[in-house]
């Protein structure tokens, strides 16, 4: 079997047929990330948290009707959030996107919300949440690099002792003519690093130094078992007030059921890089997106390929996205780059 690497960016932009665009505001300290698809394409999602917030995600079932979407929404803003979805659809409007019916267009734009209300940023906007122009905003800035760690959904987002982030990885196999990449706000009411120490529970995965290079942390801190009911505690003083929204992508042609499969082999990823998670205070979610460019290769057990690369790569942009965090002005809480 070929070894694994990233792809040429290690971003999901390496999956043939997406872009993804970022639009924040750094006073506000939220913002919005677009994933857009050149051709719509087949998706499912997979929610695994508590506490979700969503838009357009029943339509994703495999037994439902549509099959493709146009885009897909990460944002800030808890329910204000979902606002991001109107405008990434004004935008798709304007681009002529959208599902026919007579001489209409209407673009399918799922969406989910992460809560980065409580986080040193100004909330006070006034009558209407200014999500909706930064989905608009987000869908024009769509190209093939963009900026990871404290940008877009990424930009307020917070772990249990670290800023969050917006993180991004990919995987190519060459076996299988297929690429897997992952995008992700990082957003939990867990930990992605090992106590406090500059150790990500995703090490065992990372490739080369994407994050650090420091590998897993041995032995484990004493303070390790004591993290659970630390976080617990932590999470009952602020229900509803986390969740790691994400997406796995593939330019294999999958197929509605499988694009589902593959959400949730990407929540393994979110249990190896992210302690706890799917708890009743995070609201996970994964939505997965084939964009059919590559018919899956001779290999056996190609779907199972898939899946176990969308695991360990939804991880390791996990810990990219912390890793990438930046501090500035009123943050709550100390940046990954400030322990080493």
């Amino acid at each position: 079997m070929t070894a694994w690497e990233p792809g040429p960016r290690n971003l999901i932009t390496d999956v043939a047929g997406l872009l993804v665009g970022n639009a924040d505001d750094r006073n506000l300290k939220s913002g919005v990330t677009a994933v857009l698809c050149e051709e719509p394409a087949t998706a499912a999602v997979q929610i695994l948290g508590g506490a979700p917030g969503t838009r357009e995600t029943d339509l994703l079932e495999p037994h439902n009707t549509v099959e493709t979407v146009d885009a897909l929404v990460l944002s800030g803003g808890s329910a204000f959030g979902l606002d991001a979805a109107s405008g990434a659809q004004a935008a798709l409007v304007e681009a002529g996107r959208g599902f026919a019916i007579g001489p209409l267009r209407i673009p399918i734009v799922p969406a989910a919300i992460l809560f980065d209300l409580i986080n040193g940023g100004d909330k006070d906007w006034g009558r209407y949440p200014p999500y909706r122009e930064l989905g608009f905003d987000a869908i024009k800035a769509a190209a093939a690099d963009f900026a990871l760690g404290s940008h877009g959904a990424g930009a307020g987002a917070l772990t249990a002792d670290l800023k969050g982030g917006l993180g991004s990885a990919s995987t190519a196999l060459p076996d299988l003519g297929a690429t897997v990449g992952a995008l992700v706000a990082v957003n939990p009411v867990g930990t992605t690093t090992v106590g406090a120490t500059t150790h990500f529970w995703a090490a065992p995965f990372e490739i080369g130094n994407e994050f650090g290079g420091l590998g897993p942390a041995h032995p484990l801190p004493a303070d390790t078992t004591r993290l659970r009911i630390k976080y617990r505690n932590a999470g009952a003083d602020n229900p509803r007030a986390n969740t790691t929204i994400a997406v796995i992508a593939t330019d294999a042609a999958l197929t509605k059921a499988q694009c589902k499969r593959l959400a949730i082999a990407a929540h393994d990823g979110f249990a190896r890089a992210i302690w706890p998670c799917h708890t009743p205070m995070d609201g996970d979610l994964v939505f997965a997106v084939s964009t059919g460019k590559r018919k899956l290769g001779p290999a056996a057990d190609g779907i199972l390929d898939l899946c176990a690369a969308a695991s360990a790569t939804m991880a390791r942009a996990i810990a990219r996205g912390v890793h990438a965090a930046t501090a500035s002005a009123n943050d709550q809480m100390p940046v990954w780059s400030s322990r080493s």
